[in-house]
């Protein structure tokens, strides 16, 4: 059963544009669409290393040079195909590596998994992860893929990026990863053809085939060089023809030759000889591609020790194809020092490859031909009981995630864990976010893992623990897919209270990409659920996301009533954490309103208990509240005391994001003080930082508070341009509120410029977009522009 603890943080901020509803949020959460003019972007550099020994492709490599010489006139796709295992990575990487000087942007490199047992990787989630490596502001990275896919494009306009996407299961999967315009070289390694590409983008094919006799040879000869030095020719050759001159199947018989240097390769060769007939029989109606390998496979999978042999079969259980040294050993049921020494025995035979010091990974063929031999020799309920051991191991380890990222988010009584299951502890927050960049791929395949092995409780009650993460920076789509798999098996396992977690989980994870009517028939989802289960600190906590997804959206009547029912649950529970925490987001209302005596009580109280539990973050953002709630008050002098603080707390916590943000309250006080060579300095700071961020939103407040400032002073002319640049951003996020309130400072600056018929349309055009909205502000707003 879900029973949330009653220790939660929340903290709030931002216009009722910019609310972020979350319980434990470190670091800034924006919400904004793409930058084009952000200054010095980051330059990627994700190509993997590429494998040593590579032998051959001449005439392969050349024909990729041409491509690069005869110059990326247009965008430009090459589709490299092959049969599974003939060397397409190999080749890609090897080349791209020579070549990345080219491209002075970067290099993205993405494994689409078009062959894997699980899913193939969505589009979706490869633009989110390209987005954020490129320094794309987070509004890019959203939701809904083509929102993803025309950030994206816009992105790269102008820049000279190499992009491979590698192992791509079709058409669909690239078309929305590929540039618009010149400049930018895609390579896509596949095993099909993929017409499409070639049809409709253009993409050049180069076909891979497999080596010819002497490449195979001298693949064969530069693994076992050294070792076996002396071997007959045609015996080498008669090895590389039984391998059926697939570099895959080469290096492994490479290795297991080079490991047995006195045995002669006569007998080898005879070994292997004898796994072929064997497999002839027994793979009738295997698929062509594997065929060839899987002799190579069998005969190798022999030769290991029962120990490692057994470690390399459950490995084709592992949900995802990267894994590390303990999760080995988890699946396994052995201390990590044991996984490690076996785990090296199945490298030597190149059965495995090794990433990193403590990471390994599968080919996808060695990773069925696992799984094949774990269906064949272990029985049901120890495939079951290994698969059950690792997906633990993982559901635990994201709980200490969540216990150094968000301590005071409400925790899940975990399914337990076997009493040798190796723990894994993290000494800070920088240690788990480690770990879990590592690990993210495959804690979504563990979810899905879960979900369709009937270990339903695991799946559910890992979606539930990642979401802690998930909250702080905002991986839409792993969230979004992870939460609807958890709330399908906490539907069929019963538990409503996980149910109503995983709608709440998912209203939040909606709200925070812009999707707000979707968020909002999560959060109703939700409430209803809380208030069948007689669930009332979930009710508050779910009116409270409520409130704060309608003041989002500028629904402020809603909002206020759903505010005001959380903090009226919260007070009978006597909840001492949440309730002023409810009391500032309903203060904020009160703003938003025109109703700044409404504010200051709650506002001062939140200070005070932030101040208390030495909750810094809270604190700052208390007083830039109570900041605007003083200026709206008429108190300007209070007003800057209390920005002042709060910019201080932003400098001493080292947060750009929150010291942009509070500069600008800083900067209006400054205004209202006299004090506008001091204002100018304020904006143009919180300008700057939030160009840094990518937070257009932000930049464009920054904007306009310069605007009304140089109106200040007497500078018209630059008032007006600033404030045409915030109306413009605004306009282009579709922030309606936003860009009504800056058209009438703009109206206000052409005025003074003497062009009254500009500040007339001006003036109009904030009156017609003001009719959206009913509240007293806006009415008040709307009625002083319509006797102008």
């Amino acid at each position: 059963m879900y029973e949330p603890r009653e220790e939660v943080n929340s903290s709030l901020s931002g216009t009722a544009r910019d609310v972020v509803q979350a319980r434990d949020v470190q670091g800034g959460i924006h919400f904004h669409a793409p930058a084009t003019d952000r200054v010095r972007p980051p330059v990627p550099y994700q190509l993997p290393m590429a494998g040593q020994g590579f032998v051959n492709r001449r005439a392969e490599r050349q024909a990729l040079d041409r491509l690069l010489d005869d110059g990326l006139a247009s965008a430009q796709v090459l589709l490299v195909t092959g049969t599974a295992g003939v060397g397409k990575t190999s080749l890609v990487l090897h080349w791209s590596h020579a070549v990345r000087d080219r491209f002075p942007d970067g290099q993205l490199y993405a494994d689409l998994h078009g062959y894997d047992p699980q899913a193939p990787v969505r589009y979706e989630r490869v633009l989110e992860s390209f987005l954020r490596v490129l320094g794309a502001p987070a509004d890019a990275v959203h939701a809904e893929g083509e929102h993803m896919a025309a950030a994206f494009r816009s992105w790269l306009a102008g820049r000279r990026l190499l992009i491979v996407l590698d192992n791509a299961a079709s058409a669909s999967q690239v078309r929305p990863l590929l540039p618009a315009t010149p400049g930018c070289l895609v390579i896509v390694t596949s095993r099909h053809r993929l017409p499409g590409l070639t049809i409709r983008e253009g993409a050049w094919r180069l076909t891979l085939d497999v080596l010819d006799q002497d490449g195979s040879v001298a693949l064969l000869r530069s693994v076992t060089r050294g070792y076996r030095d002396g071997d007959d020719p045609e015996q080498v050759a008669e090895l590389a023809s039984l391998c059926a001159r697939l570099p895959l199947a080469l290096r492994i018989a490479a290795e297991r030759a080079a490991g047995r240097p006195l045995m002669h390769l006569e007998d080898l060769i005879g070994e292997l000889r004898d796994e072929s007939g064997r497999w002839e029989v027994l793979s009738a109606d295997g698929d062509e591609e594997s065929e060839a390998v899987r002799p190579v496979f069998t005969w190798s999978y022999r030769a290991l020790p029962s120990d490692a042999a057994r470690l390399f079969r459950l490995l084709g259980l592992h949900p995802g194809p990267d894994f590390s040294d303990t999760a080995a050993a988890a699946l396994a049921g052995v201390d990590v020092r044991t996984a490690r020494r076996l785990l090296d025995v199945v490298a030597a035979a190149h059965m495995v490859e090794q990433t990193a010091p403590d990471r390994f990974r599968l080919h996808d063929l060695l990773r069925a031909y696992a799984a094949d031999q774990a269906r064949l020799e272990q029985t049901p309920q120890e495939r079951h009981d290994a698969l059950s051991r690792v997906l633990t191991w993982y559901l635990h380890t994201a709980d200490a995630i969540q216990a150094r990222v968000a301590p005071h988010e409400p925790r899940v009584e975990l399914v337990p864990a076997d009493a040798g299951l190796p723990e894994l502890l993290f000494a800070d927050e920088a240690q788990a976010m480690r770990w879990y960049e590592a690990e993210r791929d495959n804690l979504v395949a563990a979810v899905r893992a879960a979900a369709s092995s009937g270990l339903d409780r695991i799946a559910w009650q890992l979606a539930v623990v990642l979401r802690a993460v998930y909250m702080t920076n905002n991986p839409f789509q792993d969230w979004l897919a992870t939460s609807q798999i958890g709330l399908e098996a906490a539907r069929r396992d019963g538990d409503r209270g996980a149910e109503a977690e995983l709608q709440e989980s998912l209203g939040m994870a909606y709200a925070q990409s812009q999707c707000l009517a979707a968020a909002a028939e999560h959060y109703e989802s939700a409430l209803t659920l809380r208030r069948d289960l007689r669930d009332t600190f979930g009710e508050a906590l779910t009116l409270n996301g409520l409130g704060l997804l309608e003041l989002r959206r500028r629904n402020l009547a809603p909002a206020q009533a759903a505010l005001e029912g959380s903090r009226a649950l919260f007070a009978a529970l006597s909840d001492g954490f949440w309730e002023p925490r409810v009391a500032v987001n309903l203060a904020q209302v009160e703003l938003e309103l025109g109703y700044p005596a409404g504010a200051l009580g709650p506002l001062r109280r939140g200070v005070e208990v932030f101040r208390a539990h030495d909750d810094r973050h809270a604190e700052g953002n208390a007083l830039r509240l109570l900041a605007a709630a003083e200026l709206d008050s008429g108190n300007a002098d209070a007003a800057l005391a209390h920005a002042e603080q709060a910019v201080a707390i932003a400098t001493e916590i080292r947060s750009a994001a929150a010291e942009g943000y509070w500069l600008l309250a800083l900067g209006d006080a400054q205004r209202a003080t006299g004090q506008p060579t001091q204002a100018l300095a304020s904006y143009r700071r919180a300008a700057t930082l939030q160009e840094q961020l990518g937070d257009r939103t932000r930049q464009a407040a920054a904007w306009d508070g310069l605007g009304q400032t140089y109106l200040q002073l007497d500078r018209a002319q630059e008032a007006a341009e600033c404030h045409r640049r915030a109306v413009v951003t605004y306009r282009d996020l579709e922030q309606t509120w936003e860009t009504a309130q800056t058209l009438v400072h703009l109206a206000e600056a052409l005025d003074r410029a003497g062009t009254p018929q500009e500040a007339a349309d001006a003036r109009a055009d904030a009156c017609d977009l003001l009719t959206a909205f009913t509240d007293p502000r806006a009415v008040r707003l709307r009625e002083s522009m319509a006797q102008r």
